[in-house]
């Protein structure tokens, strides 16, 4: 049984008792009501005062049997109360023990500065996504959520150097900074870049200019919910079918149409082809949208002659099984590249 449950019910008897020893007295020695009670409670707490008035023997009888009773209530009480501290602090400090160790072994994840209400999207987003991260949270009322929904975090203050590092900003691949407070992200944004020079931060900005100084304090990139909210709302309006469009693939819970970036490694096989050449969208069915190349630049509805090179990436839109394939594909190497188009052209014959 549950030790609260156990202490609970333990109260409600000893009431009783209280209630039983006060009715026993007034109907065995005649005491008034006040008396029984002081009886009844000093008897009970085991106290060693001196009887209110002398007992009768059957008095005496009913006093050795509350004195037993009562005894054997009590300690169960106590029990129960140093059962419910006692495990439930063990329980606590074990919880944080493993969740630190967890945190430790964490490697190229992410930093999430803040639980509110963009926090906790981005959090949901990266779990259904499979990423990797951790969040610090100073709130003791969002720290209470996150252990809730059974997230890995850390209650502290994320402008402070020591909460950083224990969140392992030297092992980790981005931090996001979504509190609430402008002047706070640009001090988290000035630690971290300290810590780790080539950390990826992304910064929250609410109010106007606040991007420029998050900028000079080393955010590689900057967003403000309210100016993406406006312009989403005011598109909608305008283009709502390009709108529906861009919802329905950026959305996890589509899974009809995807958009995905997927990154060509130095040792892949396509390193050098063409789109056309590399035969993505006749073999697999997916469409190219655009090529970030390795040097910045955005390259959008690219034509069939574009050159992949090594550490661009691929905008690409298609369903989620052939965007998969995709990603296997472009992680091939040239041996396996030839190996497989060996082995297809022989199947084709």
């Amino acid at each position: 049984m549950d030790p609260v449950r156990h202490l609970k019910i333990s109260f409600v008897v000893l009431l009783m008792l209280i209630s039983g020893g006060t009715f026993g007295y007034m109907s065995i020695e005649g005491w008034r009501l006040l008396d029984s009670v002081y009886m009844t409670v000093i008897t009970l707490g085991t106290v060693g005062f001196k009887e209110v008035h002398d007992l009768s023997d059957g008095g005496k009888l009913f006093t050795m049997g509350l004195i037993v009773v009562g005894v054997s209530v009590l300690g169960y009480i106590v029990g129960s109360l140093a059962q419910i501290m006692f495990e439930g602090q063990i329980q606590r400090i074990m919880g944080r023990k493993k969740v630190e160790k967890q945190i430790e072994a964490l490697k190229g994840h992410y930093i999430i500065c803040g639980f509110g209400r963009i926090g906790s999207l981005i959090c949901k987003e990266f779990k259904a996504n499979g990423l990797k991260f951790v969040i610090i949270e100073k709130n003791v009322e969002a720290a209470e959520r996150l252990e809730d929904d059974g997230y890995l975090y850390m209650k502290g203050d994320a402008t402070l150097d020591e909460t950083l590092l224990k969140a392992g900003i030297h092992r980790a691949k981005g931090l996001i900074s979504v509190v609430t407070s402008d002047t706070e992200n640009v001090y988290i944004t000035l630690t971290a870049r300290g810590l780790n020079p080539d950390l990826y931060i992304m910064a929250r900005s609410g109010e106007e200019g606040s991007d420029i100084k998050l900028k000079r304090a080393g955010a590689n990139k900057v967003v403000s919910p309210y100016i993406i909210g406006g312009n989403r709302m005011a598109q909608s309006i305008l283009r709502p079918n390009v709108v529906d469009f861009i919802e329905i693939a950026t959305g996890h819970e589509h899974l009809e149409l995807q958009m995905e970036e997927i990154d060509i490694p130095s040792h892949s096989a396509f390193v050098g082809e063409t789109l056309v050449s590399s035969g993505f969208r006749k073999e697999i069915g997916v469409i190219i949208v655009g090529i970030k190349k390795s040097h910045g630049k955005m390259v959008f509805n690219p034509h069939s002659q574009t050159k992949i090179e090594e550490r661009d990436t691929l905008i690409v839109l298609g369903d989620p099984t052939s965007i998969h394939k995709l990603e296997d594909l472009v992680a091939r190497t040239a041996t396996d590249e030839v190996i497989r188009r060996h082995r297809k052209e022989h199947h084709d014959k």
